[in-house]
């Protein structure tokens, strides 16, 4: 998608930004109420690892065949578009609650989402240079993990039985549908169309694509799997909420510093980094026994989980033209939703200890680390001796 005459004094950050702030609290309410709500509507939780995996199944396909719809609707209806779908699915699945409707309207759920994201995404990095990008992406992602915080602390007073909770995440969506119903100045100026060629995918960073395969792998667990696994250790639905919430709020708090050092860093060494904290955090979930250490292990493990893809998909667009964004988007946003559908089944069926999901989040964590290492190593190498190369 050819974006050409994108003017930056028109391409506001309001109206994505305060759209996203209503969604990410509805959908970080929602990601942790459905694992925890099946028994309430008579369903099994062995559904739990299907529901998290055809989410992202729904993300992959959705993530495929977005860049149309928004090239000829524009950004902002795009937005309402993919919201009010999302909003129909839920409907859904409160009058229907069976298995099999819950799936699909789960499938439904991915396809909208992935085009929430890949419209904000692209609306936001259609700056014109890396450190504008940076700060707009951390913006983002700032706004995404601080209210997907905030809607996990509502398990404990809005509960997870019912139709109650629903109605609530209903109405907070129709909140995140007003900023673009109501501003309808600040979208991006789309004039032709620009998909990036296969040539060019082939040229297009390996860490970067890998770096959000492994983002996937690591958060469609977490979000999906989780709030169960937590519920089975706490025996308490506000500690439950309150876990999730410092998992999320991880990753809100580190966003101004992937900010800050992504370009000053190379990205590949950042990631591995972040990669080691977090088999630190993953080492502390497991041995700790005090409550404040646990805690701050998932503070850990969650910031370093969603570090991940910041610096992936800036790593990705560092060399693209504005024209190619949104197609870069969609690519990063495939891998990420390819590793979101394999990582829930991975997680659940990989071991048999209770600590499986702990144990599978560290396999995948330590592995990328060694990976971003060697690549950063050669990185390094190539600019030290380009003619050795």
């Amino acid at each position: 998608m050819n974006f050409t005459n994108v003017e930056q004094s028109k391409n506001s950050t309001l109206v994505p930004v305060s759209g996203l702030s209503f969604f990410a609290v509805a959908s970080g309410f929602l990601m942790s109420l459905i694992p925890l709500s099946l028994p309430s509507f008579g369903l099994s939780e062995s559904l739990v690892p299907w529901l998290a995996s055809i989410f992202y199944l729904g993300i992959l396909i959705g993530a495929t065949s977005i860049q149309n719809l928004v090239s000829r609707t524009g950004h902002r209806i795009a937005l309402i578009i993919f919201l009010s779908t999302l909003i129909l699915t839920i409907i859904a699945m409160l009058l229907v609650p069976d298995a099999g409707v819950w799936l699909i309207a789960r499938f439904v759920a991915g396809f909208a989402v992935a085009g929430i994201f890949v419209v904000i995404e692209s609306w936001l990095l259609m700056a014109d240079s890396s450190k504008q990008r940076a700060k707009r992406l951390g913006l983002y992602m700032t706004s995404l993990y601080g209210g997907s915080a905030l809607g996990q602390l509502a398990i404990a007073p809005i509960g997870i039985s019912g139709i109650a909770p629903y109605l609530t995440v209903i109405f907070l969506l129709m909140l995140a549908i007003l900023p673009p119903l109501l501003i309808k100045r600040g979208q991006p100026s789309c004039e032709q169309h620009q998909k990036v060629k296969l040539c060019e995918l082939r040229g297009m960073s390996r860490p970067a694509i890998l770096g959000c395969l492994a983002s996937g792998l690591l958060l469609g667990p977490i979000y999906g799997l989780m709030p169960v696994y937590i519920s089975s250790q706490v025996q308490s639905a506000d500690q439950t909420g309150m876990l999730m919430a410092v998992i999320i709020l991880g990753g809100m708090l580190v966003q101004p510093l992937v900010s800050h050092l992504s370009s000053r860093v190379s990205k590949s060494l950042l990631m591995a980094l972040f990669c080691l904290f977090g088999t630190l955090g993953v080492v502390g979930v497991l041995e700790a026994q005090n409550f404040v250490i646990i805690a701050t292990s998932y503070l850990v493990l969650g910031a370093c989980s969603f570090a991940l893809y910041p610096i992936a998909i800036t790593l990705a667009c560092d060399a693209l033209p504005v024209a190619k964004i949104v197609s870069a988007t969609e690519i990063m946003l495939l891998s990420y939703s390819v590793g979101s559908v394999l990582g829930p089944l991975f997680a659940a069926n990989l071991s048999d200890s209770p600590d499986g999901i702990i144990f599978y989040l560290g396999g995948c964590l330590i592995t990328t680390c060694i990976y971003m290492l060697i690549k950063s190593m050669q990185k390094t190498h190539s600019e030290q001796w380009p003619l050795s190369q």
